[in-house]
């Protein structure tokens, strides 16, 4: 495992670590704007009423404690730009899918080969996180060309034993795979992220993430290869895994991109449009800067990092005080991973899942000093997959599209869009 000179995960485990100051945080109406804790009056009101329409459709359980977080909810409110039925249209679908696809399963179930082969293709947790706390991946795409693809779909469809899984067969099940490495974002990387303070604001939820996408070496005739395999894998981690990306800084464009562009864009929803970056070479290290500290940006893109792609997680060494690691590891290995409270609830447990040669995983990897939600407040539970597909029986029916939005999901009045698009977009822009 990848771990930086001089890391001790065992050291002094009393208090968090201490925050780096930031300038990517605004008061008006950018980040943290529209997060836990950051609402204003209008999304508070329009929270409630989602809250109260899933509680009607049996989507939600108000608890103590409730069947989802706060912040796994409002990723599906802001995507809607804060209109609950729209939101609750989306959220009905994801949790159907999620339900005929026992995704739940299949992180939990998953093979670690399987889990691998997956990661070394797609967007990779580089272990480090922006200025903002919010973790790093970096997506070299020029290791998916086609032969890879091919390979990789070929061994979903072939028997697909890579999981305890079952699927309803409309989703490829080459796809599937690619699932657990979001469930491992949402499970995994933005929960670590959340418990972690030395960030700017410290008492916001983590439920995004920054990429570094390098297409440099890629040809025209492989991303025209690569179209239909990743118009279908965005397309559905953007309906079920909404508002998990804050800032795409594309670096490495070949002259001809704006051509790919023109047809890729099309793949993302206007708000996720608006997040992504195309750099010139020139404007790679100044850029990345301003968003990301150079210890925490890969030597590759003018930083301090040495990190490559296919590499684990690179342990930072600002987790000590809050990170304390078991049963002789001191990195995250390869796999999924799921956090839960420890018996007095002061810490959160990191439990390593998944199969290796027919055999399940259970062991726990580390703990983390728990500041998001303290062990007084607490209120998250785990679900098996049964009790969700129990929810959902009267939940998916009936639901329609709001009368305030026109055919494509986009609110019909301008002077409201507007707003809302300034509540959702990225707190700076990219000169």
């Amino acid at each position: 495992m990848a771990t930086d000179a001089g890391t001790n995960g065992t050291a002094g485990l009393a208090q968090p670590v201490q925050p780096v100051p930031s300038n990517m945080t605004t008061a008006d109406g950018g980040y943290p704007h529209g997060h836990c804790g950051h609402l204003d009056d209008y999304q508070q009101s329009q929270f409630v009423a989602f809250k109260e329409l899933l509680t009607e459709r049996g989507l939600y359980k108000p608890g103590p404690p409730p069947s989802h977080d706060d912040p796994l909810l409002l990723r599906y409110l802001r995507a809607r730009r804060w209109f609950p039925a729209d939101a609750a249209v989306q959220f009905a679908d994801t949790e159907a899918w999620r339900a005929a696809n026992d995704i739940d399963v299949l992180y939990k179930t998953i093979d670690l080969a399987a889990y691998d082969a997956a990661r070394r293709l797609y967007p990779q947790w580089t272990g480090r996180r922006d200025r903002r706390g919010i973790p790093l991946y970096v997506f070299e795409v020029r290791h998916l060309d086609s032969k890879a693809v091919g390979e990789y779909e070929k061994q979903g469809k072939e028997g697909g034993t890579f999981s305890d899984a079952k699927t309803d067969g409309n989703t490829p099940n080459g796809l599937l795979r690619l699932f657990a490495l979001y469930e491992n974002l949402t499970l995994f990387a933005m929960p670590l992220c959340t418990q972690l303070q030395d960030r700017d604001p410290p008492n916001v939820p983590i439920t995004m993430s920054t990429n570094i996408v390098d297409i440099s070496g890629v040809s025209l005739r492989q991303f025209w290869n690569l179209k239909g395999h990743m118009q279908a894998a965005s397309q559905l981690a953007t309906a079920h895994y909404p508002e998990t990306l804050d800032r795409i800084f594309i670096i490495g464009a070949p002259a001809f991109f704006s051509t790919v562009w023109g047809w890729i864009k099309r793949w993302f929803d206007p708000i996720t449009v608006s997040k992504i970056f195309i750099l010139s070479e020139a404007e790679v290290k100044p850029t990345l800067e301003a968003f990301i500290e150079p210890r925490n940006i890969p030597k590759k893109y003018g930083g301090e990092l040495d990190f490559g792609f296919g590499m684990d997680p690179v342990t930072d060494p600002n987790w000590d005080g809050c990170l304390e690691w078991d049963n002789g590891y001191t990195a995250f290995p390869n796999g999924p991973m799921i956090w839960r409270p420890t018996e007095d609830g002061k810490r959160l447990e990191g439990i390593g899942l998944g199969s290796e040669n027919g055999k399940q995983r259970n062991v726990r990897i580390c703990t983390v000093l728990r500041t998001w939600p303290g062990p007084e407040d607490a209120t998250e539970a785990d679900q098996t997959t049964e009790e969700k597909t129990a929810e959902l029986t009267d939940g998916v029916q009936g639901l329609s599209v709001s009368e305030n939005t026109v055919p494509d999901g986009q609110p019909a009045d301008e002077k409201k869009m507007a707003a809302q698009e300034t509540a959702a977009a990225p707190s700076s822009t990219v000169a």
